[in-house]
């Protein structure tokens, strides 16, 4: 017979591997990369060179991809709403000092360097109005987010899983396109961190398929429930100063989706992605209602993909007020 649990007491079955999530999914704080490793030194005798390197390839990047660069580095910054959101989460006490709370501490602390890294590099580059850049981030931290999760861990793990993997695809793709154009110094920044959004993505689908190991009918209903409400990006009340909250985030999504970093299909490829990973259409012992929920998500990409296909990206650039004239 099925037996529902309780959430909480779940993440506390979940809390007592958290060591071993920290050592397999994150890496030593004296060991990983910082972003001075990957940013030209002020005191060497090549930093003007390096500088003009930088500047230059900045200067040549095309209007769509650069603008995604940024709105990249905006939604880095923004870090501070996602602690505080993952702290907040059902079974994580953000008082303990081990635990739940020290993989949103650790994984924070790792999250941190991309926007420190990116934010620096737009800084130098001198192609960026970083006043407005500014504001957008600021604006971005104060109008907070509403993710659709509640403070339902199911919910948080399955949005992390997709987002920290739509993550990885955005950084990886303006690192490759970079690399296609000589700016190797960039496509480096964009690899490392895509590279550890990799590592988190499959943190937290590990996550995912623990529970499904545990609780399978109420996270089947969870992932059910998140993706029709749909996944929205962590950045979507994106604006510029003189706009009203979300405003922005249209015109975002049409130049990252025109550049080819970041795609309706590319929505799909991550649903699809997660079903096989977590092996969906196998689950067993499923109540009536979570086989319901399991035929709808084994269904979804299909419907997905019949409207994608059929959906126009705008043709028009959007005048950022982030790119200097």
């Amino acid at each position: 017979m099925y037996q529902k649990l309780v959430r909480k007491e779940v993440m506390g079955i979940l809390e007592k591997e958290v060591g071993s999530f920290l050592e397999k999914f994150l890496t030593p704080i004296e060991k990983i990369w910082q972003p001075s490793d990957m940013l030209p030194d002020p005191s060497s005798d090549d930093f003007k060179h390096d500088l003009e390197e930088i500047q230059t390839y900045a200067r040549e990047m095309p209007y769509d991809l650069f603008v995604t660069l940024i709105g990249d580095c905006i939604t880095e910054e923004a870090l501070p709403s996602y602690e505080s959101w993952l702290m907040g989460v059902e079974g994580i006490d953000q008082e303990e000092k081990v635990g739940w709370a020290n993989w949103v501490r650790a994984w924070t602390a790792e999250e941190n360097r991309h926007g420190d890294l990116l934010n620096k590099y737009l800084y130098l580059c001198g192609r960026v109005n970083m006043r407005e850049v500014e504001i957008t981030t600021q604006y971005l931290i104060n109008d907070g987010f509403d993710l659709g999760t509640s403070m339902d861990p199911y919910r948080n793990f399955i949005y992390t899983s997709f987002q920290e993997t739509a993550t990885n695809i955005s950084h990886r793709r303006v690192g490759t396109l970079a690399k296609q154009s000589g700016n190797g110094k960039l496509a480096k920044m964009c690899g490392v961190i895509a590279a550890d959004e990799a590592r988190h993505a499959k943190a937290y689908k590990h996550f995912v398929a623990k529970i499904l190991e545990i609780d399978p009918s109420e996270m089947i209903l969870a992932f059910e429930d998140m993706m029709r409400k749909k996944i929205v990006m962590p950045a979507h009340l994106m604006r510029q100063s003189g706009q009203k909250a979300g405003e922005l985030w249209g015109h975002f999504s049409d130049a990252a989706q025109r550049c080819m970093v970041y795609t309706g299909q590319d929505y799909i490829n991550i649903l699809k992605d997660l079903l096989d990973e977590w092996k969906i259409e196998h689950v067993k012992g499923l109540t009536e209602k979570a086989e319901k929920a399991q035929e709808y998500l084994m269904k979804l990409p299909a419907r997905l993909q019949k409207i994608t296909d059929r959906v126009s990206t705008p043709d028009l650039q959007f005048q950022f007020n982030w790119v200097k004239s």
